[in-house]
């Protein structure tokens, strides 16, 4: 039996373009209430798709402040200071979660250079995840990294952790 949409929604993606997008619902057969299912592309809780947000948390990784990260890519302070403490505050899980991901994934694990900074290794953590899971599956080059990254984290790289959901 289908259970409709969730509301529709507008994310920003690249190169300021507009995405409409208007998730489907399903029906937990555990809980047995209905819940939006995201597409890989969005994070809960944020207007901008998952491309932009990594975008911009990379940038940060390279050294630049909040303030040249948004206006590089043409978004609010505010907005683009938001990522950058969640996923700072957040960096330590990801590095961990990706870093056993690479573990698992990877034949010949190459362990990304320490970057001198928690968001950078974090940062570098997904790349190389992403990376040894291409090697492995080739379909999966067909989704960014930071797609990857959310489906990998349910979505929550820069929400709460998978341990208190």
């Amino acid at each position: 039996m289908p259970w409709g949409h969730g509301r529709p929604r507008e994310v920003r993606g690249d190169l300021g373009t507009r995405l409409s997008v208007r998730p489907r619902r399903s029906r937990c057969p555990a809980c047995g209430t209905t819940h939006v299912l995201l597409p890989e592309m969005m994070w809960p809780r944020r207007a901008d798709a998952a491309e932009v947000i990594g975008a911009g948390l990379e940038i940060a990784a390279q050294g630049m402040g909040h303030r040249q990260v948004a206006a590089h890519l043409g978004l609010a302070d505010g907005t683009v200071r938001g990522w950058i403490r969640r996923f700072r505050d957040r960096s330590g899980e990801v590095r961990r979660h990706f870093t056993v991901a690479l573990v698992a994934l990877a034949d010949d694990q190459v362990m990304p250079d320490p970057s001198g900074t928690a968001l950078g290794d974090a940062v570098s953590a997904v790349a190389a995840a992403h990376r040894a899971a291409a090697m492995k599956w080739s379909h999966i080059n067909a989704v960014s990294r930071w797609e990857f990254a959310g489906r990998a984290m349910a979505g929550r790289v820069l929400t709460c952790s998978l341990s208190s959901s």
